[in-house]
């Protein structure tokens, strides 16, 4: 049953970021109503089969049923819901501008309206609002209402960060839709604005808002980049980068999050953020000469791997290469623009053989990687090997014997890329550790 104080909403886009979204918001009590236009997806939706891996997604999805809807018809949602939530992919083009064709076309879908309003929840570059509200005047729909709300949604825990969010950022053109937006996340906000949860309430124009996103991703992904040619210089200077990341984190104008040197960020958001953004100041006439470099030092991150493996094993013809992990970070299976679809393409072209193990992203790996072996478990993957790459740190490998790992491969490599695993246990075993920017 639905709360009597809570609002029904419609969610379009079915994806990571609307089914979390159409779970959080049922879990608080709203019937929601899902549309997405894949009907095989909505048909798995109705039977209970939840399409992407998230930690405590699928219970949550079970618990609400009564209360969550799915259909491939938006004229259901409209029928049931004024607060249209819009998560619908953008990914990006060619050319690095988000491809907006999904947006444009629920757009085109929506009629003259004078009560429902479409809440972005996808990222779109900053100038979007304006340009659909513009649309909506040149359709005949001036009455039709937008607000700009991103997510701010982490992989392996975005359903706790819906319901214990830090902000709730909300653009509006001053109406009725925002504060219908806003009074939806009450309860997970600060008991000054209303709720009793920890989410502060930023109310903003639209172009703020949007800009909110992609500066905040760009950021972090600037923050692990620097950390990371920190890392480089370390290897060449003795110091120990997790001994330097601790000393910076202290630091409460830097803090500890995202100093964890590594191979590389990936996933669904910084990639295409940080390009996004440097493609809209391009756009805009500004050369964003910071993010260059960004995205410049995140591709070498990976490829670092290669000279590595190369110090330790001279050329890479025919030798056996297990990559321990595959997601782009633990908790997900989600592949996208994961370091290891670099790492195992950058092998198999340099002649060697690939074996890869993950706990959760096998199935989606497969439909990206060829020419790759795919074990059952990581002893499995390790056996035999020459040498080893930790690519993403499931907690399973950091509980790894040492020893059992020394004794599965054939040789004795062993390149820690997220610094995981415990250097001088993995030395004692006889393995040749080696991390990223570690005085190891």
């Amino acid at each position: 049953m639905t709360t009597p104080d809570r609002e029904t909403i419609g969610v379009i886009g079915t994806g990571y970021v609307g089914l979390v979204t159409a779970a959080g918001f049922a879990e608080l009590g709203s019937d929601v109503w899902c549309i997405d236009i894949d009907a095989a997806k909505i048909e798995r939706l109705r039977a209970g089969e939840v399409p992407i891996w998230e930690p405590g997604l699928a219970e949550c999805l079970e618990r609400n049923r009564g209360r969550l809807h799915f259909s491939t018809d938006v004229a259901d949602a409209l029928e049931h819901a004024r607060l249209l939530f819009v998560a619908v992919g953008t990914p990006p083009t060619y050319s690095g501008d988000a491809d907006l064709s999904a947006v444009h076309a629920v757009v085109a879908a929506m009629p003259p309206s004078e009560h429902h309003a479409l809440v972005m929840k996808s990222t779109v570059p900053v100038g979007t609002g304006a340009a659909i509200r513009r649309a909506f005047a040149e359709q005949g729909k001036d009455g039709f209402r937008y607000v700009s709300c991103p997510e701010f949604l982490k992989e392996g825990s975005a359903l706790t960060d819906f319901l214990a969010p830090d902000r709730v950022v909300i653009g509006d053109g001053s109406d009725w839709a925002g504060d219908a937006v806003a009074d939806l996340y009450r309860p997970l906000l600060t008991p000054e604005h209303g709720g009793q949860g920890v989410g502060e309430l930023v109310r903003t124009d639209i172009a703020s808002a949007e800009m909110v996103k992609l500066a905040s991703n760009a950021f972090l992904a600037t923050k692990i980049s620097f950390i990371n040619e920190i890392a480089n210089v370390c290897e060449e200077t003795g110091a120990d980068v997790l001994q330097v990341a601790r000393g910076m984190g202290l630091d409460d104008r830097i803090g500890p999050k995202f100093l964890q040197a590594g191979i590389g960020f990936g996933g669904s958001c910084f990639p295409k953020d940080v390009s996004a953004l440097k493609q809209l100041a391009g756009n805009s006439g500004y050369h964003f000469q910071l993010l260059n470099a960004v995205i410049e030092v995140n591709e070498l991150q990976k490829r670092r791997v290669i000279g590595k493996l190369e110090k330790h094993l001279g050329s890479l013809v025919g030798q056996r290469i297990a990559l321990l992990g595959l997601a782009f970070k633990p908790n997900t299976d989600d592949m996208r623009e994961a370091s290891s679809l670099v790492l195992a393409a950058r092998l198999t072209a340099a002649g060697a053989t690939v074996v890869a193990y993950d706990p959760v992203a096998e199935e989606e790996a497969r439909h990206l990687m060829h020419g790759v072996e795919f074990a059952s478990s990581a002893l499995a993957a390790l056996e035999g090997a020459d040498a080893a790459v930790l690519v993403t740190e499931w907690p399973e490998f950091a509980e790894l014997d040492p020893a059992a790992i020394a004794a599965a491969l054939r040789g004795d490599v062993l390149i820690d890329g997220r610094n995981a695993l415990d250097p001088v246990a993995a030395q004692a075993a006889g393995l040749r550790y080696e991390g990223i920017g570690r005085a190891v």
